[in-house]
């Protein structure tokens, strides 16, 4: 490609992109990676995360928080108790009259009775009978063998009932449970709540996904054909809804204006005044005021005259923003395939958040179980020498060895913490945590770095489309991970650091808020405030400074500067631009959401009938859940399309205000923005004399 010399800022670009530069009299070497120091600290950060999550897969066992565990420490539902998912307490009044004494002494609660693995809970009321305490009555007849502990075979033990009750090998009363849960209040508000089911409701609600779940994706594939057309269409119908839409705000004003005068007119014979009525909780009685519709008239007409004045004054930067909007839907049109990069965002951080998710669990149930001694009847004074502070094993225990205590029992009581790893797994946890966030703003970042590479990329060509390089996202991204990691992990990690002062933040406030006077509210809501702005800030600073990046391969430092003092030195353009493109896609949003929200709802509620009865929405238990989860699948199919064009916006404004800064229309400086966009600034582009110029 053979330009002239002084075209830097193409020749910057088009060496940032790796493509080769060609000049018979000046070479241009492109830069190498950006920020290596942030890059290298990003990848041992990785790595320690991938080590925490080894350690953590290696230590810990999901089962103790997925699994109820019965006394001995076995899990239920799994295992040797596959068939027994439930937990049944012998004596649930236990776990709620009485005070453990393990909860006080062993950093943990244990409900103070036996639990044992059922296949099915007890649904009516039983107690041992007073006459079963003879001699001579065997336990077979008085027991349910399933409710007893494992250990104890009621056909042939020698024990007596009084025995097996005293040490709790089998319970002596029971009442209606539900799933091994304390639960004989959990009846009763079934009963209560109209025969409500939520295992039943659940069981309706798959079967209404399993019959309606093709037109739910016909649903949701509407909705992302409608968001594609709306705005490949944006270059037709950009400058008509901008102006429809302004015209519409003047209008509205000037009804006001004229309902005001109306209504003023209207009480002018009244008598009664403000001064007259006072304070007043009826509102209506002001608006009978002849003064009231004075103010509203006032108002009205500051606010439209102010208005009229803005977009008088500014109609050029609006005509500007238009233009921008249309040249980012000719982008997208020439690169369809950027639609699409928001679902590789998404699978990244969904790949973060399930790897987060899987540490935080493995590491919480990190460490060897503990089993220690418990009289589970604490009230002999035998029992109370040892209770708690005996360590045992569930499988060699026996409670022939205190015969003081019968009801003595080798209890599961916590999970180690006394080890290495152990001690630091709050440390670890943190290190989770902060390591989380610095992945997702980096992938959230990663994203918006490839969108603008492959946009700048499109706006920098200076014949389009044949001077687009072929595949400009996939180039663009394979770009941002050979030379801009480190850059992206310093943008990130600002973020990062910013986020977890306010979790920090959130954290006291919720442990301090009983105690804080209002005084200490007060500040609390400003640093809340403050750092809710920083944020917000540091946002839009790393997304223009992402977008530099992508342009110059500058480092991080240098991009943040430049992008923010570009954006200072045309500020109005800034605001003007936003507030259209926001207008724009809200309406965008509103359309695609609203219309095939209404759609959903007449075809599920029966209204649209098709033909041959394909779908009959009587089979339905639930038509709701259906038209839910198109509505909100909806609203994420044309958030992830809108994000995509609200950054084309962004890139090429940012690159519309470099080629205003640094070209001139000349020979050697030639404008890259469209005709449009030229004919609206009074710009033009000096055409070269025969035989010179551009190959």
């Amino acid at each position: 490609i053979c330009v002239f010399k002084e075209d830097v800022l193409f020749a910057e670009f088009l060496l940032t992109n790796g493509i080769t530069f060609v000049s018979p009299e000046a070479n241009f070497n492109a830069e190498g990676c950006t920020d290596i120091i942030c890059c290298i600290l990003f990848m041992a950060v990785i790595l320690g995360y991938a080590a925490v999550g080894i350690l953590a897969w290696l230590y810990g066992d999901p089962r103790h928080v997925l699994y109820a565990r019965n006394s001995t420490g076995w899990f239920c539902g799994t295992g040797p108790n596959k068939d027994k998912p439930n937990l049944f307490y012998f004596d649930i009044l236990k776990c709620a009259t009485s005070v453990n004494i393990m909860a006080s002494s062993l950093n943990g609660f244990q409900c103070p009775t036996t639990q044992v693995c059922v296949e099915t809970c007890p649904n009516d009321f039983w107690a041992v009978e007073v006459l079963a305490y003879l001699p001579n009555v065997k336990p077979a007849k008085v027991f349910n063998q399933s409710l007893c502990v494992p250990s104890i075979d009621l056909a042939t033990t020698d024990l007596k009932v009084k025995d097996i009750v005293d040490r709790e090998l089998c319970p002596f009363f029971y009442m209606p449970t539900t799933s091994g849960d304390v639960s004989l209040a959990f009846v009763f508000i079934r009963d209560i709540v109209n025969g409500f089911n939520a295992r039943e409701i659940g069981v309706r609600i798959f079967e209404d996904f399993a019959s309606s779940w093709p037109w739910i994706l016909i649903g949701l594939l509407i909705a992302m054909v409608v968001s594609m057309l709306f705005l490949l269409l944006l270059r037709f119908t950009a400058p008509v809804m901008v102006w429809v839409l302004i015209i519409g705000v003047l209008a509205a004003g000037a009804y006001g204006i004229w309902h005001c005068y109306w209504e003023y007119d209207n009480y002018k014979q009244a008598s009664s005044t403000i001064s007259d009525i006072g304070f007043t909780t009826n509102f209506s009685v002001y608006l009978q005021v002849q003064e009231t519709w004075l103010a509203f008239l006032i108002i009205i007409s500051v606010a439209e005259a102010i208005i009229l004045l803005t977009i008088i004054f500014l109609r050029n930067r609006i005509l500007i923003a238009i233009a921008l909007i249309q040249e980012s839907s000719k982008a997208i049109s020439h690169m369809m395939s950027s639609l699409f990069y928001p679902l590789v965002t998404f699978v990244l951080l969904l790949v973060c958040v399930a790897y987060w998710g899987a540490t935080a669990l493995y590491l919480a149930t990190s460490g060897n179980p503990i089993y220690r001694v418990v009289a589970l009847n604490s009230t002999m004074s035998d029992c109370k020498s040892i209770n708690g502070s005996v360590d045992c094993d569930p499988e060699n225990f026996t409670s022939s060895d205190y015969p003081g205590c019968p009801s003595a029992s080798c209890i599961f009581i916590k999970y180690n913490d006394e080890g290495l790893f152990q001690r630091n797994l709050f440390n670890l946890q943190i290190y989770n945590v902060v390591a989380f966030l610095w992945c997702v703003n980096f992938v959230i970042a990663l994203g918006q770095c490839t969108l603008a590479g492959a946009f700048a990329s499109y706006y920098w060509a200076f014949t389009k489309p044949g001077d687009i390089p072929m595949f400009p996202v996939s180039a663009s991204f394979i770009r941002s991970l050979r030379y801009h990691v480190g850059s992206l992990a310093f943008g990130a990690l600002i973020l990062t650091l910013v986020q977890l002062v306010r979790i920090i933040l959130e954290y006291i406030d919720h442990k301090t808020r009983a105690a804080q006077n209002p005084c200490a509210r007060f500040l609390m809501c400003c640093l809340k405030c403050c750092f809710w702005c920083l944020e917000k800030f540091i946002k839009f600073l790393n997304r223009n400074a992402y977008i530099m990046i992508a342009i110059y391969g500058k480092n991080f430092c240098v991009s943040a500067k430049n992008a923010f003092m570009l954006l200072m030195r045309n500020v109005i353009r800034v605001v003007v631009l936003d507030k259209v493109t926001d207008l724009l896609l809200f309406f965008g949003k509103l359309l695609v959401v609203g219309g095939v929200g209404v759609l959903s709802f007449f075809f599920f509620s029966g209204r649209i009938l098709l033909p041959g009865n394909t779908f009959r929405s009587e089979t339905l238990n639930y038509y709701w859940m259906p038209i839910i989860t198109v509505v909100f699948g909806s609203y994420l199919i044309a958030h992830g399309f809108f994000s995509v064009y609200n950054m084309c916006v962004d890139t090429l404004f940012l690159c519309f205000l470099e080629d205003l800064e640094r070209n001139d229309g000349s020979l050697q400086k030639p404008y890259f923005m469209s005709k449009n966009l030229m004919k609206i600034l009074n710009k033009t582009n000096k055409a070269p004399k025969k035989g010179k110029g551009k190959d």
